[in-house]
């Protein structure tokens, strides 16, 4: 067993959010008959249907047995900004959680839970690409050949990825389904389709793109931590999520998490053998910039403590 802690510098003490729990108003009790029915949590369906952020938001939950039962369903299918914008809605209760990338203004208007999800790995990028395309990548080491080789990238139009990347001068076709863009790859709307070290082998086993290929010689790198996220008016969920997800860091069972989760993407991926091409990302508040930064410079030993006993 080894120690993986990625706590922010925002993130209570232990005792502090225990704390917090002998403070929720007596309004947020329930009933003798809801508690035996459990609190119904809806996930966003992108995150449901991944099994790695659903088994999270599982984690954190089961770690917080003093909040009641619980079950978590599907959301219906949303796209990322209209998601996002549910969320922030007081007033809807069309999702609860979502997993997405974090960004100043996201953390401005809704309820972040700031410990990354997937240890810091979204902000990692390979390149899904037509495997007839491959050789347009050889050679390329860094952001300089990106720009001077044309290589456009496929984003979602919602998706924080979209404005770093513009920032650093590359070009970025976009659309506000993620399901689409695998087929505008195939149709050469765009030459590389970036997707996180930690989803890029759940696209290929899931998403029917066993046509496609991972670019082996690049990894883009970016500050850009992925939160789960909460209606700003949830405080009872916000502290449960953070809560569990506290003690699952100190239990351990967050590194075993990380490790049976994402350990065997990252030792395929082969991360310490590409080229590390690093871009700037200026819309991180100023702790979340600081976990990115972080992940950035512990990137050699992030892979080895990911992939130990693999």
């Amino acid at each position: 067993m080894y120690t993986f802690i990625l706590i922010t510098r925002r993130l209570w003490p232990l005792c502090a959010l225990l704390a917090c729990l002998q403070l929720l108003p007596a309004a947020a009790a329930a009933s003798d008959t809801e508690a035996s029915a459990g609190r119904e949590y809806i996930l966003w369906y992108r995150n449901f249907d991944n099994p790695a952020i659903r088994n999270l938001v599982e984690l954190a939950l089961r770690k917080t047995p003093e909040y009641g039962a619980y079950r978590i369903v599907r959301s219906e299918e949303l796209s990322q900004g209209r998601a996002l914008r549910e969320l922030g809605n007081t007033k809807s209760r069309i999702l609860d959680i979502a997993n997405v990338a974090t960004s100043e203004e996201r953390e401005l208007f809704l309820n972040a839970i700031p410990v990354p999800v997937d240890g810091g790995l979204l902000g990692f990028r390979v390149c899904l690409v037509l495997p007839e395309n491959l050789s347009r990548f050889d050679g390329i080491t860094s952001l300089d050949d990106m720009r001077k080789r044309g290589i456009s990238i496929g984003q979602g139009a919602h998706w924080p990825d979209t404005p770093i990347l513009e920032a650093n001068g590359l070009s970025v076709i976009t659309h506000t389904r993620y399901e689409i863009l695998f087929g505008m790859l195939r149709n050469r709307r765009f030459d590389c389709f970036a997707r996180g070290v930690s989803e890029v082998m759940f696209d290929l086993q899931h998403n029917k793109a066993d046509d496609l290929a991972i670019e082996p010689n690049i990894l883009l790198a970016y500050a850009m931590p992925s939160y789960l996220f909460v209606s700003p008016s949830d405080h009872e969920t916000a502290q449960r999520l953070e809560l569990g997800l506290e003690r699952a860091i100190l239990d351990g069972s967050f590194a075993v998490y990380l490790r049976n989760w994402f350990g065997n993407a990252v030792a395929s991926l082969g991360l310490d053998r590409r080229s590390v091409i690093t871009l700037e990302n200026p819309y991180l508040s100023e702790d979340s910039g600081y976990v990115g930064r972080h992940t950035l410079e512990n990137l050699k030993r992030r892979v080895e403590l990911l992939t130990v006993e693999q």
